[in-house]
């Protein structure tokens, strides 16, 4: 079996979320237990950190994984969704894994997932622990798909949990209210396994703080045991001050420069403190790997500058949260005017999103080519009666063109709303 077909096989045959949504969850962990069984529970034969939360988590894996590397460890990494290659979800050291050994397991484990009939999400998930077990990693990061509880990453005894923060997103799965989301996150607190939450939140707090007293797993709520203040950018590097009682401030330079990076660095440098004992990380590999996550790492799309005069940066964040935190990052850069290139999934809660977004922005609609798009023409609609006005696009590379056109070399350029959008940059 070669790799095109062995992807076609995973897309055509298996339910895919970010094509037909929630209707591709199958609850419960018992598929992933399955799959892993058939392949000899390889989540078993590896160590790793388990990361989840409603925005950051995916940046949050990635500077794991880019300090630990730099620490010379020989690190495993599972994300998603990918942007523009599958074998992006699994990486080791960085490097995704190869076109050739997708296509061997499909081929090898056809028999077994056609007989257990798993959703694509459980699939990739073996393949990955498969993978890192095979390739004896000294450490796996592994980043939660949606939810905590019934994901199914949630099938390994990790040496520490992240959560990063807790808002408002797939609320139809999750729950209606904070604290129903908090409870369905902390599903990833395991019995005696230490967990960090990055952002203390007053309705969600006491959730975390009663799953880990039941569990009697230590909590260190990070924003709380670390103060990090922005020193500004400086040659396209976000300088910080990190600040912890009784020791002196630590200075580091992030590549990733949106200024909500500095909410996950807490729970980051938190997580790395926390594993000292078990993956000992010095303060030179530390400042290495975070100054170095997107070479080290290849992630892509977080306040990603693709070109300057215009200058043009995309950004996978694709709810309220996410926007507000990806404004307040825009603000601290000097523009004319603000052009925001849009697509957003049709299953979000697009008032919030919309109301979060500027009403003096010129506004670009498109949509990327999933059926989980909404469509653009709706969007325009939508978005006008809130006042945020604009052109439609059916395609992103369209939408981007025209706001270069429109603009002048003092304009900023945003492309963000959804992952899948990204995704569909030619220039990524």
């Amino acid at each position: 079996m070669e790799y095109p077909e062995a992807i076609d096989y995973l897309y055509s045959r298996l339910p895919v979320f970010h094509r037909i949504g929630a209707k591709a969850i199958k609850p419960g962990l018992g598929n992933t237990l399955a799959l892993c069984e058939g392949l000899g529970n390889p989540q078993h034969q590896f160590r790793s950190i388990h990361v989840g939360g409603t925005n950051g988590k995916g940046s949050s894996s990635h500077m794991l994984s880019a300090i630990y590397q730099s620490a010379g460890y020989r690190v495993g990494l599972y994300t998603s969704p990918h942007l523009k290659s599958f074998t992006e979800r699994i990486r080791l050291n960085g490097q995704p894994v190869a076109e050739e050994e997708v296509a061997q397991f499909v081929e090898q484990h056809q028999s077994l997932i056609e007989s257990i009939e798993p959703s694509f999400f459980e699939v990739t998930v073996a393949m990955a622990f498969d993978f890192f077990a095979r390739h004896k990693v000294d450490l796996a990061i592994i980043e939660v798909g949606l939810g905590g509880r019934l994901d199914s990453t949630n099938v390994i005894t990790p040496e520490a949990s992240l959560i990063t923060n807790i808002g408002y997103d797939h609320t139809d799965i999750l729950g209606e209210t904070l604290p129903e989301i908090a409870g369905e996150k902390a599903g990833i607190i395991k019995a005696g396994v230490p967990v960090v939450i990055g952002e203390t939140h007053p309705e969600t707090a006491l959730v975390f703080s009663k799953t880990a007293a039941q569990l009697q797993a230590s909590l260190l709520f990070a924003d709380q045991h670390y103060t990090i203040q922005d020193a500004g950018v400086v040659d396209e590097k976000r300088n910080v001050a990190v600040y912890q009682e009784g020791r002196k401030p630590h200075f580091l330079s992030l590549d990733l420069l949106g200024s909500y990076q500095l909410h996950n660095l807490a729970g980051v440098l938190a997580t790395v403190e926390v594993l000292q004992s078990v993956w000992p990380v010095e303060s030179e590999a530390l400042e290495k790997g975070l100054s170095e996550v997107s070479m080290l790492t290849g992630l892509k799309g977080r306040f990603q500058t693709l070109q300057h005069q215009p200058r043009v940066i995309a950004d996978t964040a694709h709810n309220q949260p996410g926007l507000l935190a990806l404004l307040e990052t825009i603000q601290t850069i000097p523009f004319t005017t603000l052009r925001i290139v849009l697509g957003l999934v049709a299953d979000k809660d697009r008032s919030k999103v919309l109301t979060s977004l500027p009403q003096t922005a010129v506004y670009y609609f498109c949509q990327a080519q999933t059926p989980r798009s909404f469509p653009a023409v709706d969007l325009q609609e939508e978005a006008a009666l809130l006042w945020r006005v604009g052109e439609v696009f059916t395609d992103v590379n369209d939408a981007l063109a025209a706001a270069l056109t429109d603009a002048s070399f003092a304009d900023l350029i945003l492309i963000t709303g959804s992952n899948y959008t990204i995704a569909e940059l030619t220039n990524l």
